[in-house]
């Protein structure tokens, strides 16, 4: 591919980018693959050229743009290189007319707003940066010496200590240690949510949000996989992803449970008060991880968000009741709006006598009755983790 058909080809994939979020469609990264699936002719450095073109492009507009050719305009705007590519050429777009470009921000300017009210301006670029890959070493079949040992080029995480970070742009799937269930691919602030659940052997723990069981499987390796360990979700698909994952860790023991929606209390009833740690890991806006998903910033709506917000109370009603006096909740939420996450903390105390906060991790910083992570102070997507334990 020439540089101007690479150009075109992200303008295209932007565009389907920009419908996806206007009407609740795939991500950025599933829109990309399925693009290059019918286009066999590129090679491995077009697709990679192209799909940096098409995040860049991304990154760069705050506001959804009008379509993928606006947010390209507005990146050659910052990069002449590029400007000279919308020229005309077989396969290339066409000159830049009369038109404008997407403009540059952070987020929706509503959004950002909030933002910058509880981070503050100077940490918000790097909400967008690109994300480090960071791995979790599998402590069910390895250490993370002998995983080091293997991997040369990863270097230790500074938070967790089962934490390793490789260069960007390393294929894991090709590597042994990710083949044979050793490590997991990981966000280090990810690694700390189940950190602070405090899971040890012979332990009943409820991962109540368990989604694809990302951190099921951690809380598995800190369990030695012994005691009872039960991954809930209300989605069907994501759920059904553990059963293979847990198989290559080793992690065969979960159990799961598939909840119905608004009727979740009745389906877990027999682990009332029964849990030593109940884990929720709350739907919410994903502000914390738009270095990863940096399109899901335009789907956010003020609505969306009022209906997040009210799920996050729904799930620690049901949730908060299965603990076992003595036991521990913890919340956490992979956003950075205090609505989601400090607040909610604060209304549920407030609401709820007999329960009382703790420090759920040394790392972060503290904030409100939680930690708060961000990617500007902790190289980690951003979170806020809280831990809440039940008086006896």
């Amino acid at each position: 591919m020439t540089p101007a058909a690479r150009l075109q080809a992200a303008i295209e994939i932007v565009d389907e980018v920009v419908m996806a979020a206007q009407v609740g469609g795939a991500a950025a990264d599933t829109l990309i693959a399925r693009y290059f699936k019918t286009r066999r002719y590129a090679g491995a450095k077009d697709r990679r050229a192209v799909r940096d073109l098409a995040y860049a492009a991304i990154r760069r507009a705050g506001e959804r743009p009008a379509s993928g050719r606006a947010a390209m305009i507005g990146l050659a705007q910052d990069r002449p290189d590029l400007a000279i590519l919308f020229d005309g050429s077989r396969n290339g777009p066409e000159p830049i007319g009369d038109e404008p470009g997407a403009s540059s921000g952070v987020a929706p300017a509503w959004l950002e707003t909030k933002l910058a009210a509880v981070l503050g301006r100077e940490e918000l670029p790097a909400l967008l940066e690109r994300a480090p890959l960071d791995l979790r070493v599998n402590r069910l079949k390895a250490t993370r010496e002998a995983v080091l040992a293997e991997l040369p080029e990863a270097e230790p995480g500074l938070l967790s200590p089962d934490a390793l970070r490789l260069p960007e742009g390393t294929r894991i799937e090709t590597l042994p240690p990710f083949l044979e269930g050793r490590v997991e691919v990981q966000d280090e602030g990810s690694q700390l949510i189940a950190a602070a659940c405090d899971a040890a052997p012979g332990m009943t723990v409820v991962d109540l949000c368990a989604g694809a069981g990302g951190k099921t499987l951690a809380l598995s390796a800190a369990m030695g996989a012994k005691g009872r360990l039960i991954a809930c979700d209300v989605d069907r698909p994501r759920l059904s992803r553990l059963a293979p994952r847990a198989e290559r860790a080793g992690a065969a023991s979960i159990e799961t449970r598939l909840l119905d929606g608004g009727r979740e209390a009745q389906r877990l009833a027999d682990l009332t008060a029964q849990a030593d740690v109940v884990l929720i890991d709350a739907p919410c806006s994903g502000t914390g991880t738009w270095r990863r998903n940096p399109e899901a910033r335009w789907r956010l709506t003020a609505e969306r968000l009022d209906r997040l917000k009210a799920m996050q109370a729904h799930v620690l009603e049901f949730g908060a009741p299965l603990v076992r006096p003595g036991g521990r909740l913890v919340y956490a939420v992979c956003s950075l709006l205090d609505e989601e996450g400090r607040e909610r903390i604060e209304a549920f105390l407030a609401a709820h006598p007999g329960w009382a906060s703790v420090d759920p991790v040394a790392a972060g910083r503290i904030h409100g009755r939680g930690r708060r992570l961000t990617p500007a102070h902790d190289r980690t997507d951003g979170f806020f983790i809280a831990a809440l334990a039940r008086s006896c």
